[in-house]
């Protein structure tokens, strides 16, 4: 069964498309977005990842900016590139030869046949552009799991996770058009944590990407431990893992609304759970078998390590 990837592509995206690759679904298309980094680093970076890790399915290049505000990347957190190391770094590589990521995407949802999952791991820019220019090819999307939003506060402001805050118009967007939101947001990612230890089975594989794939992990890992916190959320391949393997997760029904407006709340996501109070348009994960969720993530990079 084929699915899609839609990506900021940092280091975790990476860690993410991997957790897809080595499961038993076929991936049919990735689509680059603006958020981690702008997106000429972006594409960069996938540049980098294709011809590391050998991925043969067609990469596109989407949106450059989100629908109404200015570019906001996480690089004052992650610097230049979007991608920490403590050591190695991805190659430089050719430029994509990519096509157009929407007009890619409407052919994936003409042409295919049974479910049309997407895993979305940045900002949605590039789902609501769908949304708005092709609602009648948006709703045949059957799953669209994201990762972003927060029940509780958030991380790039107090009150909003990173991928709703750089543009919350686009998941506004989503909402509005009805697609199958099913939203891994920032709590649940925080229960599925890795330790600077957690890089040392990857780097003791003899495999030619090992040294590189723990390098990058560790240097994903030292933004907690750089702050002073003992290990770090594993945020997109959480949502990954959970794309894979539905059953380590329980999902409930609420109404998720996200606030446009406000110094200071602009990128919060309002889930409301109480069926008195709300209409229900989205799912979001409640519960994780956070010790399965680990073992499927660290599972597939030690495999990829091995390769």
């Amino acid at each position: 069964m084929g699915v899609w990837i839609d990506t900021d592509m940092g280091f975790d995206d990476i860690a993410a498309i991997l957790v897809v690759a080595h499961s038993n679904l076929a991936i049919d298309g990735v689509s680059l977005v603006c958020g981690n980094a702008p997106l000429a680093q972006v594409r960069a970076n996938a540049a980098g990842a294709a011809s590391t890790f050998g991925w043969d399915f067609p990469i596109h290049s989407g949106r450059e900016l989100p629908v109404l505000c200015r570019l906001e990347t996480a690089q004052r957190v992650l610097g230049d590139s979007g991608i920490p190391t403590t050591g190695r770094s991805l190659p430089p590589a050719a430029e994509l030869a990519t096509s157009d990521a929407f007009s890619a995407l409407c052919s994936w949802l003409e042409g295919s046949f049974g479910p049309r999952r997407i895993l979305a791991l940045g900002p949605l820019t590039n789902i609501a552009a769908l949304a708005l220019a092709r609602p009648d090819l948006a709703r045949r999307i059957t799953e669209l799991t994201w990762m972003g939003g927060a029940v509780t506060s958030g991380n790039h402001t107090a009150s909003a996770e990173f991928n709703a805050y750089a543009d919350p118009e686009a998941l506004a967007i989503v909402l509005a058009h009805g697609l199958p939101l099913r939203m891994v947001d920032l709590d649940i990612c925080r229960r599925v944590l890795a330790k600077p230890e957690d890089a040392n089975p990857i780097r003791q594989v003899p495999g030619k990407n090992a040294e590189l794939l723990a390098d990058l992990f560790a240097g994903y890992i030292d933004i907690a431990i750089s702050r002073g916190r003992p290990a770090m959320a594993i945020y997109d391949p959480t949502a990954a893992a959970i794309f894979i393997a539905p059953e380590i997760a329980t999902f409930r029904h609420a109404q998720v609304d996200v606030e446009l407006q406000g110094q200071h709340t602009r990128g919060r996501t309002v889930v409301e759970t109480r069926a008195s109070h709300a209409t229900f348009n989205a799912h979001y994960a409640a519960e994780i078998d956070a010790e399965m969720a680990r073992v499927i993530i660290l599972g597939a990079l030690v495999n990829e390590a091995r390769r």
